[in-house]
């Protein structure tokens, strides 16, 4: 009973001031607690759609804000938005070209459809984590931050522990937004140092 409450209470809350999904109040948590978007930052939101992380970025910065997504994202002012795969090269390219080769944050909300499976649904959750990672790390400049979602359990400490080679700052964060029971968890990065040729860690 308390979990569906809490359910709706958000649902309701994001259709009255117009967000296109509940997950917004997460990403206005996460800012307000750790202020990982600057007023001048071009940001990357990986599994974009339906639009809600991209719709709160709006209010936080100024600078290029582009949305990735395979499904097509409603247009939505002042956002430029890619339909395809973010894992492919060609996706990284046209975004580095939108974004005048500067991307100063990478955020991902995006999660695997879920199977019920609670121990494939999180290996799946890993593994798009990990790719996100990929890409903030491909394409970040020095400095820049990161935040994705991902899920709690045995894998998770693995890629943790990876955020942590990248960033000079890393903690996990869990919103109140979060549905009550849900083993999501939050991975909030900052301070992105591009390894040299050959370095570790």
């Amino acid at each position: 009973m308390t979990s569906q409450w809490t359910r709706d209470k958000y649902y309701t809350r994001a259709m009255r001031e117009g967000f296109r999904a509940r997950a917004a109040y997460k990403l206005l948590e996460i800012q307000k607690r750790h202020t990982v978007i600057r007023d001048d930052d071009n940001v990357v939101d990986l599994g974009a759609a339906p639009g809600s992380w991209l719709q709160v970025l709006k209010t936080f910065t100024q600078g290029t804000i582009i949305g990735v997504d395979l499904n097509a994202i409603a247009p939505m002012e002042g956002v430029k938005t890619i339909v395809g795969d973010f894992t492919t090269p060609e996706v990284q390219e046209e975004v580095r070209g939108l974004a005048s080769g500067i991307v100063s944050v990478v955020t991902c909300d995006a999660s695997p459809k879920l199977s019920g499976a609670t121990s494939y649904d999180q290996a799946r959750a890993i593994a798009l984590g990990e790719d996100a990672l990929a890409f903030a790390v491909t394409i970040l400049k020095d400095g820049g931050n990161f935040i994705c979602k991902s899920f709690q359990g045995e894998d998770f400490p693995e890629l943790y522990a990876e955020v942590k080679k990248h960033f000079l700052s890393v903690r996990t964060f869990r919103p109140l937004a979060s549905r009550r029971g849900s083993k999501e968890i939050y991975i909030v990065a900052k301070n992105f140092r591009r390894q040299k040729d050959g370095a570790e860690g």
